[in-house]
């Protein structure tokens, strides 16, 4: 599967960091892609594992907002 989220207030490579570091511990993740200028991240994953509402559940946890 493939999903397309907007992520507020993602604007410096610490953010990105830790974006990327609460996707990674997501069992299910195959891919990932953030762009800081769009505060996009673009994810494949294996939807066996996880769901899109646990990827932004697990983003929104560190104190991001996915719209």
């Amino acid at each position: 599967m493939k999903a397309v989220l907007k992520v507020c207030d993602m604007k410096t490579s610490k953010d990105i960091n830790k974006v990327k570091n609460a996707l990674a511990n997501n069992q299910g993740i195959v891919a990932c892609e953030i762009n800081k200028d769009k505060r996009e991240v673009n994810i494949i994953y294996d939807n066996y594992f996880l769901n899109v509402d646990k990827i932004i559940e697990s983003i929104e946890d560190t104190g991001y907002i996915v719209i």
